[in-house]
């Protein structure tokens, strides 16, 4: 488990953008399922909205410290 922390947070310093990226893309990954499946679950859930959010969030911090 350390060898794999180690070797993701090496990987995500050099790319400090990318966890926002991917959160803003399913941000509006879940816009586009709105307007193309109206009523189902993924659309009256917004799962690919919370997820999103968490995610770029998650990468702003990430980014922030290192």
């Amino acid at each position: 488990m350390s060898k794999l922390l180690d070797k993701l947070s090496e990987f995500l310093a050099h790319r400090k953008g990318l966890l926002p990226i991917l959160g803003l893309l399913l941000i509006m990954a879940n816009l586009m399922i709105q307007f193309i499946m109206p009523g189902t679950l993924l659309a009256t859930s917004n799962l690919f909205l919370h997820f999103g959010l968490v995610i770029a969030i998650f990468g702003l911090m990430l980014a922030w410290a290192l």
